[in-house]
């Protein structure tokens, strides 16, 4: 019979993977206070957890005093929309490590409840968080006193310097598919998939006629290009198509692909940035996109931030956004096969 999570020897076999989470955590918020970023704290209750169409989020009740008053609040999954509004009100650097939601994850390397160390910069773009993320696994490294952490057999050296990759560069590499060739009109809400999906098939990646553009993206990204990201060196791999970047500005130069990135150790996954959407208009339209599109696939939808596009309206600052995967990166800190062994209690 398998031992509750608090059986002390459960616990004892943690105890050093959780230290060093402890100490992971305190460097990354000294390195913050080293670069002048304020910390802040945003309420986990929301009139909208996010609208990203695939994430499964948690509802609640909120009450007045009395009873009377009744409204329908979510556990947010991630803290963007209240951090932006603090860009607006005119703080140039923050981040806050935050408790965020998503239901129905769970495996080794998601859990329903999860740190995000989410942070923002002023004036700046995408650029300069992939600094910042290499600058981060330095320090993580310095804490952990290892250089290499190692993944499901894929090894990483955290302190080398990060390879950036774009995704039609990772698609060409990986895949031998030429995706700028097979992406046309990214302003349509569902674009057409028979291009993209003519290649997958030519490559030998199985695809379904009733499979969505999207799918068909994914299905390449996790049979070809994600399991090779993060090996031997970070790699950010940057430059979605503007479908797959619903919060980010698109590429100057190049309309079809959006400025973001993600960061990848091991093949694991850390973190997801990009440089913000500032057009209220233009965020609206593709949040209405996506609430169409989560009624249409799951039944189900999320009110729209209206604050949120009211504060954009008001004159959000030129920026640039990111959420990092706290407990994943102290999975690989401590050499743990799976996120539980970096978690004092885990969801029952």
């Amino acid at each position: 019979m398998t031992q509750p999570w608090w059986h002390p020897e459960r616990l004892a076999a943690r105890l050093s993977a959780l230290a060093l989470r402890g100490e992971v955590v305190a460097a990354l918020r000294g390195w913050f206070a080293e670069q002048g970023f304020a910390e802040v704290e945003t309420p986990i209750l929301q009139v909208c957890p996010g609208m990203e169409p695939h994430l499964r989020v948690f509802s609640t009740e909120l009450e007045d005093a009395f009873g009377q008053s009744r409204a329908t609040r979510y556990l947010h999954t991630s803290p963007e929309f209240a951090m932006k509004k603090l860009l607006v009100a005119g703080m140039p650097r923050i981040f806050q490590f935050a408790r965020v939601f998503r239901n129905g994850e769970t495996s080794p390397t998601h859990h329903p409840e999860f740190t995000m160390l989410e942070w923002y910069r002023a004036g700046a773009d995408y650029t300069a968080l992939m600094d910042d993320c290499a600058a981060l696994l330095v320090r993580a490294a310095a804490t952990a006193r290892r250089d290499e952490v190692r993944f499901r057999g894929m090894a990483c050296r955290l302190t080398a310097p990060v390879e950036r990759l774009s995704v039609p560069e990772a698609f060409a590499r990986f895949a031998g598919i030429d995706l700028m060739a097979v992406l046309a009109d990214q302003d349509a809400a569902e674009p057409d998939p028979a291009p993209l999906a003519a290649e997958a098939r030519r490559v030998g990646i199985s695809v379904s006629p009733s499979d969505r553009w999207e799918d068909v993206f994914f299905k390449v990204m996790l049979d070809r290009v994600e399991p090779k990201l993060g090996e031997g060196v970070p790699t950010v791999l940057c430059d979605y198509p503007v479908c797959q970047a619903a919060l980010s500005r698109r590429k100057p130069g190049e309309p079809r692909l959006a400025e973001r990135f993600e960061l990848y150790v091991a093949g694991v996954e850390l973190a997801n940035g990009f440089s913000e959407l500032t057009d209220a208009a233009e965020q609206e339209k593709r949040f209405l996109a996506d609430a169409a599109l989560k009624r249409r696939l799951y039944g189900t939808g999320v009110p729209v931030d209206r604050d949120f596009l009211d504060a954009l309206a008001f004159g959000m600052p030129e920026s640039a956004g990111i959420a990092l995967g706290v407990d994943r990166l102290a999975m690989l800190a401590a050499g743990a096969e799976d996120i539980e062994s970096v978690l004092w209690a885990p969801v029952a």
